[in-house]
């Protein structure tokens, strides 16, 4: 119908020409900008899908940079370690020079504990200067220690030591001792205490744990002293120790706790050859013997609210799913008992990953060298490293030596802690971020970014819809025209 009040052909033309001019507008401002969204009109929920992905893209690259900077703090520990290491080798190379007495005069000894009491101070301050900024790493001032604040286990030895780790949050913990830890016992069916073990010129193979203990009557014979002083000259190679039980019957306990030493070997080829002289020994008797009795320490450990925490019991050592560990006495007369231990954890807290949550810890110990070689049993009553003094003849040279040798261990072991600390978290950490990052943007340039060869296919359409369009509303505004034709 031909109007002059309402051209439905110009509104149409009209409607038309604005929607290719926003598409248009749409082609040219993902064109202009790279972006394929750019609000979120263009794509509601492609928007958030990419900005949760930028946001964790943002804390992948934060996340990298923290692993390199943990690994330069790592790195400076462990350099501080190697000169300390340095250090020791030489103050033992010097322990052993002054344990030769035979050729060392007074003067000759204290020109050795000068240079180790140097070395000594100088051990320390490498353990208080040794820094990242203004923090100290080898002070103590990063480790979990763990303190007994209370003992229920009385009798024997009396001890009982607790470790922390990294992973022990700090706190006051209690652990319940059930059942202490018992050796693994095997017994022989011979009284060897009432006669010879072996008789002249007669043989007898022990093997304990694939370890062969040969014993010979020799030319006299061979009585129960001497066997069992046989078998425990390889008692650290056996792991088991010889004794005579109340009825004369020759005992093996195993050295240490639990019951892994029910799974000791042991074969005895009984007795071998007749006497050349004298009487035929009676040989052990333990030809039919196993091990048992061992058993593991038992109990319960629960925090300061009073939470269960998972324990494992391996030999006479409580250990939590924290990390926290209760080294028990099984010399105790007392076989239950609570044990009240006190735990500050000042671990180093690393931010490893993108997220909450996703951060190490790593505790480094002291090495001052008060607080090196400790625990050394010894008759010098040498406690730790800077005790050491080789112009004191109370001071035997072996326990010198034997402390001197548990502070190497002592600082070898944590810088062996600190490389797979390096090597197995932060560096391997880096790498799989480094991987997520990349696929992670991959993904988010997939939603987010403009698809240049689609675009520009999609903008030269509507550029030519608009072109169009205008035509055709020029062509729209002239049809009224027509009406005056028909009123002349």
């Amino acid at each position: 119908m031909l109007s002059l009040i309402t051209n439905m052909g110009s509104l149409v033309a009209q409607s038309n020409l604005n929607n290719a001019n926003n598409a248009l507008n749409i082609s040219l401002q993902r064109l202009s900008s790279g972006l394929r969204i750019n609000s979120g009109a263009d794509d509601p929920a492609g928007l958030v899908i990419s900005q949760e992905q930028m946001a964790q893209m943002s804390g992948l690259q934060a996340a990298i940079t923290n692993t390199s900077k943990d690994t330069n703090v790592v790195q400076i520990a462990d350099g501080g370690l190697n000169e300390i290491n340095s250090l020791l080798l030489q103050i033992r190379g010097l322990a052993v020079d002054a344990a030769n007495t035979g050729a060392n005069d007074p003067n000759t000894l204290a020109a050795d504990q000068a240079q180790i009491a140097n070395a000594l101070q100088t051990i320390t301050r490498i353990a208080t200067s040794t820094q990242f900024g203004s923090d100290q790493l080898l002070n103590g001032n990063h480790a979990a220690t763990a303190t007994i604040s209370s003992n229920a286990l009385t009798g024997g030895k009396g001890t009982v030591s607790a470790l922390a780790t990294a992973e022990t949050a700090s706190g006051t913990y209690t652990a319940t001792i059930a059942s202490l830890a018992t050796q693994a016992t095997a017994t022989g069916t011979q009284a060897i205490s009432t006669g010879l073990v072996l008789g002249a010129g007669q043989t007898e193979t022990l093997t304990i744990n694939g370890i062969q203990i040969q014993l010979s009557g020799g030319a006299n014979g061979l009585d129960a002293t001497g066997a069992i002083a046989a078998i425990n000259q390889q008692s650290n190679q056996t792991g088991v120790t010889a004794s005579l039980n109340s009825t004369g019957d020759i005992l093996l306990t195993a050295n240490a706790y639990g019951s892994a030493g029910n799974n000791y070997t042991l074969s005895d080829s009984g007795v071998q050859g007749t006497p050349t002289s004298g009487t035929a020994g009676v040989g052990l008797g333990l030809s039919t013997a196993t091990f048992t009795g061992g058993k593991d320490v038992t109990g319960t450990l629960v925090d300061s609210q009073g939470n269960a925490i998972d324990v494992t019991g391996v030999g006479n050592v409580l250990t939590g799913s924290n990390g926290l560990s209760i080294t028990t006495d099984p010399t105790a007369t007392t076989t239950t008992g609570a044990i009240k231990v006190l735990v500050a954890n000042e671990s180093l807290a690393f931010q490893i990953g993108a997220n909450a949550g996703q951060n190490v810890s790593l505790a480094i110990q002291s090495v001052q060298a008060n607080v090196l070689g400790m625990n050394v049993a010894n008759k010098s009553g040498i406690t730790n490293l800077s005790e050491i003094d080789v112009t004191n003849s109370s001071q035997s040279s072996a326990d010198i030596l034997s402390v001197i040798d548990k502070a190497i261990s002592d600082v070898s072991n944590l810088a062996g802690l600190l490389g797979a600390f390096q090597d197995n978290t932060l560096q391997a950490t880096a790498a799989n971020l480094q991987t997520s990052l990349q696929n992670t943007t991959a993904a988010n340039s997939t939603i987010r970014d403009t698809n240049f060869a689609q675009e520009s296919a999609t903008y030269a359409q509507n550029q030519v819809l608009v072109q169009a369009g205008t035509q055709v509303l020029k062509n729209a505004n002239q049809l009224p025209q027509l009406v005056l034709a028909l009123l002349q």
